[in-house]
């Protein structure tokens, strides 16, 4: 009887089998077919129903698409991904952009089950717009050896705190978004947080959190004298050290709240 793969070996799958590919025939090979994306607040549901369309649909606008791989944090039945995909819009000559996500996947008895992730849309519509693509972070050495650690609950306990802040963070060693390479940062005062998925591998955590909260700045175009609360979406991974975070990569949906703070202007 044929081992199941791991988590680990079922993202090398996804990454380089089925996405870098762009082969959806591999994906059917190790995804369940009833296989959930949930990403921003739009769900794509059954992998041969609405998922694996969403993405061919994407592919065919960025004919070249590729994902480079920057960490990985796995554990039982999990793992956890901060990558960027990058391409030119409509193949060659057309403008190129890199835009970052964090996404955590369920896996179990050698089958992907499903996936929450956010990516940043909103920086890709930036590159887009202006026809100047940012520069593509570097890739993990060895993201195919990575080890699955311990659970840490007092590294898990130091995330679950800091999630309760506002933004921006101060913690320097936390990558939020784009804000490294523009310097404009979105302030939002949370109130409350549900943190809806949360792991650790050693002191590498990883995580999928919706913030409940007031906006205050930091969206061009965006109205700031709404007080309404609004929610904010956010995933990352992040390494606690000394019962502190000391870095990591963060990114939220910046582009589903100027949506909905959009509309409540107009309405």
């Amino acid at each position: 009887m044929q081992t199941p793969l791991t988590p680990l070996a079922l993202l090398r799958r996804w990454v380089v089998d089925y996405f870098n590919a762009h082969n959806p025939d591999a994906a059917r090979e190790f995804i369940h077919p009833d296989y959930t994306l949930e990403i921003g607040d739009v769900a794509f549901a059954g992998r041969d129903q609405q998922w694996l369309p969403a993405v061919d649909e994407q592919m065919r606008r960025f004919p070249g698409l590729g994902m480079t791989v920057h960490e990985v944090v796995t554990a039982s039945n999990r793992a956890a991904l901060w990558f960027s995909q990058h391409g030119a819009q409509d193949g060659p000559h057309g403008p190129v952009a890199v835009w970052s996500g964090v996404a955590l996947y369920r896996c179990l008895n050698g089958q992907m089950l499903g996936c929450v992730a956010q990516e940043d849309y909103l920086t890709r519509g930036r590159q887009l717009k202006s026809g100047r693509a940012d520069p593509v972070e570097p890739p993990a050495p060895a993201p195919w050896d990575t080890a699955p650690l311990a659970q840490d609950p007092e590294a898990e306990g130091v995330v679950r705190r800091w999630l309760t802040a506002g933004w921006p963070s101060t913690l320097s060693g936390v990558r939020c978004d784009d804000e490294h390479l523009t310097g404009d940062r979105l302030v939002f005062e949370v109130d409350s947080v549900e943190v809806l998925e949360l792991f650790s591998s050693g002191q590498a955590v990883a995580f999928h959190a919706r913030q409940h909260g007031r906006y205050r700045g930091g969206l061009a175009g965006t109205p700031t004298g709404n007080v309404a609360l609004q929610h904010l979406a956010c995933n990352g991974i992040v390494h606690v050290q000394n019962g502190q975070i000391s870095r990591g990569r963060v990114i939220r949906d910046r582009i589903g709240l100027r949506t909905r703070l959009r509309a409540g202007a107009s309405s």
